[in-house]
């Protein structure tokens, strides 16, 4: 009995370092946002009080786990002042075979999503890349940018560009394999 368990507590090791190592080995950059780094006015939203361009940075990615059948990408502002944070971008169903985003893939109208992609309801209201632009004041803000790896091709919950962040999130939860984050911060 006492083998069993030493060898049931070692497979479990092996498997959790196995599922680790996976979603270690993602990696996510920008040659528009360096982790840790300023966002720059580029990227910054235009209204409610921000003057920015509001264009979506370039991401590439690479390192995503065997198994993997599409992609999402996510921006949250877990600092905004809503007891709830704020979601600036949520797109998902991208094809697995999707490495990188242009810049400026977040504008729904310039078409610069591969076939089959989603961008859904952001927390200002619209379909596809809302900027950041946090109150005047606050200490910048931390905007987590993050690629998940997901098992599926299409999430089951998540039909169209209605989807709210949370539902996205939810389905995300349970169907992930691995993600890489880059945080961007922002103040005024």
């Amino acid at each position: 009995m006492k083998k069993l368990v030493v060898w049931i507590a070692a497979l479990t090791v092996g498997v959790l370092g196995s599922i680790a190592a996976n979603a270690q080995s993602m990696t996510l950059t920008s040659s528009d946002i360096k982790d840790g780094g300023t966002i720059g006015n580029e990227q910054v939203f235009k209204g409610f009080g921000c003057t920015g361009g509001n264009i979506s940075p370039a991401l590439s990615w690479s390192g995503a786990p065997s198994g993997t059948k599409s992609f999402a990408v996510t921006i949250y502002d877990p600092d905004a002042p809503t007891g709830s944070g704020w979601w600036h971008w949520v797109v998902f169903n991208l094809p697995a075979s999707t490495t990188s985003l242009p810049k400026g893939a977040g504008d729904v109208k310039k078409k610069l999503m591969p076939k089959g992609a989603i961008q859904s309801r952001t927390d200002f209201g619209s379909d596809g890349y809302g900027g950041p632009c946090p109150p005047p004041g606050d200490k910048p803000h931390h905007y987590q940018i993050t690629v998940f790896a997901v098992d599926v091709d299409k999430l089951p919950d998540a039909k169209d560009h209605s989807a709210s962040a949370a539902l996205v999130g939810f389905d995300l939860h349970f169907h992930s394999l691995g993600k890489a984050t880059l945080t961007g911060m922002y103040g005024r």
